[in-house]
């Protein structure tokens, strides 16, 4: 059995952004060596409603959805991948998993948030992606 380091972030429902609270929705997992990203995610109406009775769960599960697709490699390209500017002139930006999970780990001030990055090993990254909802999410 061969082991891979992976990174994985929680996403995180934060109906008011100015009071900081928040409730884990999501965890998006990244395992390079596999060529894996992939999210799961499950959303508890009565918790995120606890910290905002009028947050619109639908919008919460749209985003969700977008966020899904750019680990499929559906949507990113909507996000500007292209052709960058730098301070050395111009490249080519990639769109593969690595680019897509950088893309999902910047900090956001948004409804959905990602949470710090944080790391592990795996031999089998979508069981460990299961694990890690059950344990941060569930």
């Amino acid at each position: 059995m061969t082991y891979h380091p992976y990174q994985y972030v929680t996403l995180r429902c934060v109906p008011r952004v100015e009071r900081e609270e928040f409730v884990n929705v999501g965890v998006v997992l990244h395992c390079p060596a596999d060529d894996f990203l992939g999210v799961r995610s499950a959303v508890d109406p009565a918790r995120i409603r606890a910290l905002e009775a009028a947050i619109d769960v639908t919008a919460v599960r749209a985003a969700l959805d977008a966020v899904e697709r750019v680990c499929r490699g559906d949507a990113h390209a909507g996000f500007g991948v292209g052709v960058r500017a730098t301070a050395y002139g111009s490249r080519a930006q990639k769109d593969d998993a690595s680019t897509r999970f950088g893309f999902l780990k910047a900090p956001k001030s948004t409804v959905l948030q990602p949470g710090p990055v944080h790391g592990g090993v795996t031999a089998d990254p979508d069981r460990t992606l299961e694990h890690l909802l059950e344990q941060l999410v569930l």
